[in-house]
């Protein structure tokens, strides 16, 4: 789980690098800070656009190979590729340059998050899903605050001459570099290897994951439960859209779509929604690390609800608390009040996060979990590319209190999408949810 979720931090970490590296960006004068249109190569917005879009690429493009080669060959993968886009993007001197390597940076760190929410749920028990997630994004949020503090401490400063931004993107680049050497031994799935007749490599995986157990516990082991996902035909992207799988994939492609606009839309512009309310840079860089140091103590939070609560009505009501916050964000001019309500809204994101990466995960079965997970998340990836446009427009026009706006609205909808349609999973086997 940990090795996993170091994986995800390098995703969260890139995600969030947007946010925080734009103001460096903006002012060595490679993007401007107001350009004509939505979709200038030298303003910011199009830069979240190629973080995204690229995102997308992967997931759409790359999902399937979890459930063709195996969940742990995308790790190797995705990790490499991204480290060398990302060190690339550190030494451009051109908009169009960032622009490129940031999309190709994207393509790669899109794939991470794609493949936890397909394995994590295939070695976890029923009861404990909800838990494992939020311990495993409590690590990847931790990410958040890191990527935060460089960004103030570097973002305004050129160390040895080099600009503050360049710094801050050769950090995660290193930083996945380091994880995909660590990931080395992680081991494949046991489910994937069932299904394709790979029985002994199972066996060996569960018996060493048994024996860990029996110690730790220091009790029998619980009585074996069957399992009846024994299908071994390969996986389509019909599948997707045939009974009993049609809705589910329609309801989280939906969800997808509107979920980023809350959580991309306010953690990726926290600096520039801060300056936009009249805060000069350097304090709202330092407001926004106060702000991101609450997104692991989220996941860590929701520990305690996290397999207590229907995993849909989770959803809903991170999505309504996230709602009301941003609005009383929007309103605050006083600073503590600013902090106090940008946390809330971090806190409520992080459960919504958590709560849906289990969910989105556990409703399809083993054979097309990858493909399943890749396609509908990368509809986010999608929203978050056109997200950051439109927000960077609701904030020309409205300011702050036009962007709460445009949040609360999303959420609505997909507050009624997944209170009228999403499944019950709450502790379901994976068997039982698939049929």
């Amino acid at each position: 789980m940990t090795l996993l979720a170091l994986g995800g931090a390098c995703e969260f970490y890139d995600l969030f690098l947007t946010a925080y590296v734009a103001p460096g960006l903006v002012s060595s004068g490679i993007f401007a800070a107001a350009t004509p249109t939505m979709f200038s190569v030298n303003g910011v917005g199009f830069f979240v656009f190629c973080t995204f879009a690229g995102m997308f690429v992967g997931c759409m493009g790359f999902g399937f190979i979890a459930d063709r080669f195996g969940r742990r060959s995308i790790f190797i993968f995705s990790l490499a590729w991204y480290s060398v886009a990302s060190a690339a993007m550190a030494f451009q001197n051109t908009a169009e340059g960032v622009d490129l390597w940031r999309f190709l940076a994207g393509i790669g760190v899109g794939l991470e998050q794609v493949t936890i929410d397909t394995f994590l749920p295939e070695i976890v028990p029923p009861r404990t899903r909800g838990k494992a997630f939020a311990f495993c994004q409590s690590i990847q949020f931790s990410a958040v605050p890191l990527v935060a503090l460089l960004g103030w401490l570097l973002v305004p400063r050129q160390p040895w001459g080099m600009a503050g931004w360049r710094w801050v993107t050769l950090t995660g680049s290193a930083g996945a570099l380091l994880v995909w050497w660590l990931r080395r031994g992680l081991p494949e799935s046991p489910r994937w290897l069932a299904l394709h007749g790979r029985m002994a490599e199972a066996d060996k995986i569960l018996s060493r994951i048994e024996e860990s157990v029996a110690r730790d516990i220091a009790l029998p082991l619980p009585a074996l439960q069957p399992a009846l996902e024994t299908e071994r035909r390969a996986s389509t992207f019909a599948e997707l859209f045939r009974p009993p799988y049609r809705r589910r994939t329609s309801v989280m492609s939906v969800f997808n779509l509107l979920q980023t606009i809350a959580f991309y839309g306010f953690g990726s512009w926290v600096p520039t929604l801060l300056i936009a309310k009249g805060i000069r840079v350097t304090t709202s860089l330092e407001y926004a690390f106060l702000i991101a140091i609450a997104n692991p103590a989220g996941p860590l939070l929701g520990i305690w609800i996290a397999d207590r609560m229907e995993r849909k009505w989770q959803i809903v009501s991170a999505g309504a608390a996230i709602g009301v916050f941003m609005f009383l964000f929007a309103r605050q001019a006083n600073a503590i009040a600013v902090i106090s309500f940008g946390v809330l809204v971090t806190l409520a994101n992080n459960w919504m996060s958590f709560a849906f990466h289990n969910y989105q995960g556990e409703i399809f079965p083993t054979r097309v979990r990858g493909r399943a997970v890749g396609f509908v998340y990368a509809w986010s990836r999608l929203s978050a590319a056109f997200a950051g446009l439109l927000i960077g427009f609701f904030l020309k026009e409205g300011g702050a209190a036009g962007v709460a706006l445009f949040i609360a609205g999303a959420m609505a909808i997909m507050i009624a999408v997944i209170g009228r349609f999403g499944p019950r999973t709450r502790h379901l086997a994976l068997e039982e949810i698939s049929r």
